[in-house]
C-alpha cells in the first residue's frame, strides 16, 4: 500500500473516530501481495520453477506447510508476480488472433480446490487466464471447454502451470482428479499440489518447497503490518502483539483471526484502543486446531447460514435434534435437513461432535461444537438479515452449466 493512502486512511479514521480502517485488510482470509517474512521460501519456489524463465515446463512440484504457515499466500504471490513480469510476452502471443513477438508462453494459474470442485469450473479457471477473449460461465458443456483449453495449448510452446490449492482437505478437489481433467492437456501443463502434505502421487524425487510454520519474531511482524494498516493509529500496543504471536504459536491465520476478532469487540464497544479483554476474548473464540475461516466462507450459503444459526443459539449440553428443530424454525429448512447438513459438517471436521450424558441405555445422544473463529465468521460471512429462500442444494456431479 502507498505511504499517502495509509497517511489518508489514517486521517480518515481519526475524524471518524473508527477503529477499523480497512477491515479488509485486517481479515484473516486476505493474502497480501508480498507475503512478509518469507523471502527463502519465495526463493525456494522459483528455483522449482526456473524452468519457465527458459522457455520450459517445470515438474510437477509440492508446496506444503502446517496450517497458519501461509502456503496459499505465497503460491498467489509467486503467481501474481509471474504472471504480472511475464504477461506481456505471454499475452502478445496467447492467441492467434493477436500479433506478437516470437517466444514462448507461459501461464500460471491458481485453483481454490474449496471453490472449483467439478470439471467445469476447473477448465473455466484455466481458461480465463489463459485466454484473451471472455470464458462462457453458462450456456455451454464441459466438453466445449475442454476443447477450448486444448486448442489454446495446442502450440509446443505454449504452458500453464496450474497450483491447485487444498488439495488434501474434504471435499475439495483433490490432485488426483485435478491431473485426471487435465490429461488432455498433460504435455503443456504442470500441477503444483498446496497443501499440508504432498500427494502419494507426487514421486519423492519431484521437488518439494516446504513452508515452515512462523517463527515468533516474523509473526510480530505480520501482526504489526495488518495493524499498522486496518486500525487507528495507536490502536494496539507493541507488547499485545508480541504476546498475540507468542499465543498463536507461528499460525497466522489464528493470530490474524484472533487479531480481527478483538478490533471488532473494541469497535462494538465504541473503543479508541484494543484492550486486553478484547483480546482474551478474542483468543477465547479461536478454537485449538482451528478450521481455517476460509474454509467455512467456501461453503455454499445455505449451510453458512445454518452455521451462522447455530453460532446464534446456545449450543451447550442441547442434542443434535434439538439444534436442528431450532435453527429451521429460523430459516426456510426442514428439520431434517438442517440434521443432514449438520452431520455432514461435523464429518468434513468444520463443526465437532460432543457426546452427552446419557442416564439410560443406548446410543448416547451428541451436541455440537464449532471448530472455526465465530466472531470472525459472524463479521464477514452471509447477512443474518438476508432470506435464505434455498430449501436443499443441487445435485452434485453437474459438470454442465445451466443456459443462460
Amino acid at each position: 500500500m502507498e505511504l499517502r493512502e495509509r497517511i489518508a486512511r489514517r486521517r480518515s479514521a481519526r475524524q471518524d473516530r473508527e477503529i477499523l480502517v480497512d477491515r479488509d485488510y485486517l481479515s484473516p482470509v486476505v493474502h497480501p501481495a508480498d507475503p512478509i517474512g518469507r523471502g527463502p521460501v519465495l526463493e525456494q519456489l522459483l528455483d522449482a520453477l526456473e524452468a519457465v524463465f527458459d522457455g520450459e515446463l517445470p515438474p510437477p512440484i509440492a508446496v506444503v506447510g502446517p496450517a497458519g504457515a501461509g502456503t496459499s499466500a505465497i503460491v498467489t504471490a509467486v503467481f501474481d508476480a509471474l504472471n504480472e513480469q511475464l504477461g506481456e510476452s505471454s499475452r502478445s502471443i496467447g492467441t492467434t488472433t493477436r500479433a506478437g513477438r516470437v517466444g514462448s508462453s507461459t501461464w500460471f494459474v491458481y485453483v481454490d480446490g474449496r471453490r472449483v470442485e467439478s470439471a467445469f469450473a476447473l477448465y473455466r479457471t484455466v481458461l480465463s487466464v489463459l485466454s484473451s477473449e471472455p470464458v462462457p460461465e453458462s450456456g455451454v458443456g464441459t466438453d466445449d471447454l475442454r476443447d477450448r483449453l486444448q486448442r489454446q495449448l495446442a502450440r509446443p510452446d505454449r504452458h500453464a502451470v496450474v497450483a491447485v490449492d487444498h488439495h488434501d482437505e474434504p471435499e475439495t478437489l483433490a490432485y488426483e482428479r485435478a491431473r485426471e481433467l487435465l490429461a488432455p492437456v498433460a504435455d503443456s501443463v504442470s500441477i503444483v499440489a498446496v497443501g499440508r502434505e504432498a500427494p502419494d502421487e507426487l514421486a519423492a524425487e519431484q521437488p518439494t518447497v516446504t513452508v515452515p510454520a512462523y517463527r515468533d519474531h516474523e509473526l510480530v511482524e505480520v501482526i504489526s503490518d495488518r495493524a499498522s494498516t486496518g486500525l487507528a493509529a495507536g490502536a494496539l500496543d507493541h507488547e499485545s502483539v508480541r504476546e498475540l504471536a507468542a499465543w498463536a504459536n507461528g499460525n497466522a491465520h489464528d493470530a490474524l483471526a484472533a487479531l480481527f476478532g478483538a478490533a471488532v469487540l473494541a469497535s462494538r464497544d465504541g473503543s479508541d484502543r484494543v484492550a486486553a479483554e478484547h483480546l482474551e476474548q478474542a483468543k477465547a473464540d479461536v478454537p485449538d486446531d482451528c478450521v481455517h475461516l476460509d474454509r467455512v466462507l467456501s461453503l455454499s450459503e445455505t449451510r453458512q447460514r445454518v452455521l451462522l444459526d447455530l453460532v446464534a443459539i446456545d449450543a451447550a449440553d442441547r442434542p443434535i435434534r434439538d439444534l436442528a428443530t431450532e435453527i429451521a424454525d429460523r430459516s426456510s429448512l426442514t428439520a431434517g435437513t438442517v440434521k443432514r447438513f449438520l452431520y455432514e459438517l461435523a464429518d468434513h471436521g468444520v463443526v465437532e461432535r460432543v457426546p452427552l450424558s446419557a442416564t439410560g441405555s443406548g446410543r448416547r445422544p451428541s451436541t455440537l461444537a464449532v471448530r472455526f473463529p465465530t466472531i470472525a465468521f459472524r463479521t464477514l460471512g452471509p447477512s443474518p438479515d438476508e432470506t435464505d429462500g434455498e430449501t436443499d442444494e443441487p445435485a452434485d456431479g453437474d459438470d454442465t452449466a445451466p443456459a443462460s
